[in-house]
C-alpha cells in the first residue's frame, strides 16, 4: 500500500507518526507546514491529511482538529517508511554484560535480560519461557541426611529444578548413585514426559536390573518432578509501572489495569507462547492487530530465542502504548534475543 501514496502523502504520514511517538499529541496542518522539509501550504496539507483519513491511515480525535495515526497507519509506517536505527556500542555492551553476568543459570539470565530491556526501552518488558518439551540434561540424587535426599534436575537450557524427597534410612550412597546413573541413561536427549514414559515402561517390563531400593528411588524421583501440565511455561514481566506513565485519562488507566491483569492470566501466557512458537525474527503487534488481549491501545515487539538445535523455546519483547519508540525498540529486542540464543549455544 505504501506504493499507493505519493511523496507528499508519505512525508506527511511520516511526520504525523514521528510526532505522535514523541509527544502522543494530535498534529495539525499548520505544525506540519512549519516543519516539513518540502514547502506545502496548510490547505494542501489538510487535503492530503483528509485523503489519508479516508484511507484509514489517520483519524481525528474528537477533542482536536489535528490527526493521529491509526493502527493501520502505524503498520504502514513501520513496514514501509521507518528507518530502524543501529544500536550503539554502549547498548550492545550493556546487553551482553547484563545477560552474561548471570552465570550459568538461565533463570538469572532471563531476570536480568527483562530488567535491562525495560530500562533501555523505557517500556515494560517481558520474557516468555515455555517449559513444555524441554530436553532434560541431567538428574542426580544428593543425600541431605539419613532420611532425605535432594533431587537435582538440570534442563537443556541450564534451568535447575530442585526437589527434597524422603528416602529410607538404610539407603546407601551406592543406591543413590545407581538410581542417578539409571535415570541419566534413560533421559539422554529426551523431554521429561518422554523420559518418564520410557522409564515407567522399562521398569514395568522388568528390563531394568535394579535392586528394590534403587527402583524405589527412581519411582520416588519421578513422582517428585513437576507434572507435565505444570510445564506449560512462565512469563517474567519487568517495568509494569511504565505502562502507567503516559496515562492521561480515566479510561487510559482502566486499559492499563486490564492489560496488567491479562498478563497475569494463564490463557494470555499460552497465547504469547503460541505467538513465540510461530515467530520468525522480530514480530510487531500493533493496537487492534493484537488478538492476544481483549482490548486495543497497546503494541508489542517480540522476538524468539532458540536452542542449539535451532528450536524456538521462548521469546523476549517489549509491551506498551501504541506510541512505542519502534525505531529503538525493534533493534533492542532483536539483539537481546540473539544474545540469549548465543548463551544457550555456549
Amino acid at each position: 500500500m505504501i506504493n499507493d501514496l505519493n511523496q507528499r502523502a508519505q512525508a506527511i504520514l511520516r511526520y504525523v507518526v514521528d510526532t505522535y511517538m514523541e509527544t502522543g499529541e494530535p498534529v495539525g496542518s499548520r505544525t506540519i507546514a512549519r516543519h516539513l522539509e518540502m514547502t506545502l501550504s496548510p490547505a494542501t496539507i489538510r487535503n492530503v491529511m483528509a485523503d489519508l483519513e479516508d484511507s484509514g491511515l489517520l483519524y481525528a480525535p474528537h477533542t482536536s482538529a489535528g490527526r493521529l495515526p491509526t493502527a493501520q497507519g502505524l503498520r504502514l509506517y513501520i513496514d514501509g517508511l521507518m528507518e530502524i536505527g543501529n544500536l550503539s556500542p554502549e547498548d550492545r555492551g550493556a546487553i551482553e554484560a547484563q545477560c552474561r553476568a548471570s552465570g550459568s543459570s538461565m533463570n538469572a539470565v532471563m531476570e536480568r535480560a527483562t530488567t535491562m530491556l525495560s530500562g533501555l526501552s523505557s517500556a515494560a518488558s517481558l520474557i516468555i519461557a515455555p517449559k513444555t518439551d524441554k530436553p532434560v540434561r541431567h538428574m542426580q540424587f544428593v543425600r541431605l541426611d539419613s532420611g532425605r535426599a535432594l533431587l537435582v534436575m538440570v534442563l537443556h537450557d541450564n534451568t535447575v529444578e530442585n526437589r527434597v524427597m524422603g528416602i529410607p534410612p538404610e539407603t546407601s550412597d551406592f543406591a543413590l548413585t545407581a538410581a542417578s546413573n539409571y535415570i541419566n541413561r534413560q533421559i539422554a536427549g529426551k523431554t521429561l514426559p518422554e523420559a518418564q514414559q520410557d522409564i515407567e515402561r522399562d521398569m514395568a517390563e522388568n528390563k531394568a536390573q535394579l535392586d528394590q531400593i534403587t527402583a524405589e528411588l527412581v519411582q520416588r524421583g519421578l513422582s517428585m518432578t513437576p507434572a507435565v501440565e505444570d510445564f506449560s511455561g512462565n512469563i517474567i514481566i519487568r517495568g509494569q509501572s511504565r505502562l502507567l506513565e503516559d496515562v492521561k485519562a480515566i479510561e487510559d488507566l482502566e486499559r492499563a489495569r486490564q492489560l496488567l491483569a491479562a498478563l497475569e492470566e494463564q490463557e494470555t501466557m499460552m497465547r504469547l507462547l503460541g505467538a513465540a512458537q510461530q515467530a520468525d525474527g522480530v514480530q510487531i503487534y500493533i493496537g487492534t492487530e493484537n488478538t492476544m488481549f481483549e482490548h486495543s491501545g497497546w503494541s508489542m515487539v517480540i522476538s524468539p530465542y532458540k536452542t542449539t538445535e535451532n528450536r524456538i523455546i521462548g521469546a523476549i519483547g517489549v509491551i506498551g502504548p501504541t506510541r512505542l519508540n519502534y525505531k529503538r525498540i525493534i533493534p533492542l529486542v532483536d539483539y537481546t534475543s540473539r544474545v540469549m540464543t548465543r548463551i544457550l549455544e555456549s
